[in-house]
């Protein structure tokens, strides 16, 4: 106790008490508590509120100049202790208190009966609040213990914990998984979150693969290090080909539901990483990029739909001229914006996909465009081969290797551009316009293809996208796509090609 402050100790205790009480009265926990983890009986909503006592006593053992287990154990003991009597008191104060005219739900909304069965643990009200403040307790000394366990063991127990969590949380994606289903997945999963025999085995197993990585992981970097070095050329070519071949079997792991999800990211990736070329590399903000996405996607359905009967071409015939249609409007977009920079240009092109947006709907273009109602029976893309036969791409497996192509493509043409003297040049017109002007850049040229080359890939991403849904609609093209996309760029990085990929997963 030589060391230990006790008003510091108390003062750490009383505030780290507000993080679980505001969990539970802003309604955290009793939303995160319909989630199971394991079975019924342990839910997301209590991990996430003995976790915030855990982080709060490990925080507090953490700033400690010289920790002792005795200091430690007594530390957990007030932290979790003070924690756990809030909580008690809420609980109690809350039961006291809705049948009263003055009830505590017309200050805190979600201070509710529902609230109290999930801090009580459904086992009534003095077993229940006796848990509460035990498993509090238990949350605190863990949290203050754990800074003294060795870093062998400690990073492995951290490793097993949260991927745990994360298979915990990710079960109905993990249940659709086809190499998952039947048995495999009975014997994890309950109906809600996991049996405790699957939950202990893959703690363990996660323990252990950490500890041989821990072991010998250091080892294995350092000869790749050194191999590396030897063979470069030879590393990269091995890393790549397990990439592809990875996305190449990735249907077949995943299956159908899966398959359109990542259909659906990879045509984000596309925008992504055209939007990326004009605000990334060029600096120009577009709000308005969306309008390329639904010109794209609208001169494949005008071209290819057979509910018009215009031109009735095929998907590979009419998907040059989607994407020579799209930079056509990049230019015609960039032409009248090409002195504008900031929030004024932001302003002007979200107009811009306002506009395409109002025309698509207008009464004007409705025999062309199909107005509100929008177009349907768009030609699917068919691949046809004396070995193959005639095949008709049109299930999300299927799509995902037209939409991997195109991301492989675009990400090619990025990694050219940036590394070339165009690429510079939009840098430096991203970092300085007048200096770039007057070190002999041509504004106009140099702006004008970023939005040409970020339309076409916009446009690619569109025409990709009427032909998957088979249907066009306006409601598809609004001002949240520009959002997105944006996002995207912003999650991963201004200028990043790989961030743009990571981007997308986050927020999709």
């Amino acid at each position: 106790m030589r060391d230990l402050q006790p008003s510091q100790l108390f003062r750490t205790a009383l505030i780290s008490s507000t993080v679980p009480l505001l969990l539970a009265l802003t309604g955290m926990v009793e939303a995160f508590s319909k989630r199971g983890l394991i079975g019924e009986a342990v839910s997301v909503g209590h991990v996430l509120l003995f976790l915030s006592i855990l982080i709060a006593a490990y925080l507090f053992e953490r700033r400690q100049k010289s920790p002792s287990p005795l200091n430690a154990t007594i530390s957990g003991i007030v932290i979790g202790g003070v924690s756990g009597i809030v909580l008690v008191v809420l609980v109690f104060l809350t039961k006291a208190l809705i049948p009263k005219p003055w009830d505590l739900r017309s200050i805190f909304p979600n201070a509710s009966p529902a609230l109290i069965e999930v801090l009580t643990f459904s086992r009534g009200e003095r077993t229940g609040a006796l848990l509460l403040f035990l498993f509090s307790v238990v949350s605190g000394l863990i949290g203050t213990l754990f800074p003294l366990i060795p870093l062998l063991i400690r990073g492995p127990l951290t490793t097993g914990f949260l991927v745990t969590l994360i298979i915990g949380l990710l079960q109905d994606i993990i249940s659709t998984l086809p190499i998952f289903r039947g048995k495999i997945i009975k014997f994890f999963f309950a109906r809600s979150g996991f049996k405790p025999v699957g939950a202990l085995l893959i703690f363990v197993v996660t323990i252990v693969l950490a500890a041989l990585w821990h072991q010998y992981g250091r080892r294995l970097r350092e000869e790749h290090r050194q191999l590396q070095q030897r063979r470069p050329m030879t590393v990269q070519i091995a890393v790549w080909t397990f990439v592809l071949l990875f996305l190449l079997v990735l249907p077949r792991i995943v299956g159908s539901y899966m398959s359109e999800v990542l259909d659906t990211v990879g045509l984000y990736i596309l925008m992504g990483l055209g939007l990326n070329i004009v605000v990334g590399f060029a600096g120009m903000l577009d709000l308005g990029y969306v309008a390329f996405f639904a010109i794209g996607a609208y001169t494949m359905a005008v071209l290819t739909s057979t509910e018009l009967g215009f031109f009735n071409l095929t998907f590979w015939e009419a998907l040059p001229l989607s994407i020579l249609a799209s930079i056509a409007a990049g230019v015609i977009l960039g032409v009248p914006v090409l002195k504008m920079r900031g929030d004024y240009l932001a302003i002007v092109t979200m107009g811009f996909g306002e506009i395409i947006r109002i025309l698509v709907l207008s009464d004007f273009l409705k025999p062309i465009l199909g107005g509100a109602q929008g177009l349907t029976r768009i030609a699917r893309p068919v691949i046809e081969g004396p070995i193959i036969g005639r095949i008709v791409i049109k299930d999300p497996p299927h799509f995902y290797y037209l939409i991997l192509i195109g991301c492989l493509i675009a990400l090619f043409i990025s990694i050219r551009l940036k590394a070339s003297r165009l690429g510079r040049a939009w840098m430096a017109i991203r970092e300085d316009e007048d200096v770039a002007e007057a070190m002999g850049i041509n504004l106009v040229t140099t702006k004008l293809l970023a939005f040409a080359t970020g339309a076409a890939l916009s446009g690619l991403s569109g025409a990709i996208f009427a032909s998957k849904i088979n249907s066009m609609a306006p409601h598809s093209f609004n001002l949240l796509i520009s959002i997105y996309v944006l996002s995207l760029i912003i999650v991963g990085g201004m200028g990043s090609l790989p961030g743009v990929v990571v981007g997308a997963f986050a927020l999709m």
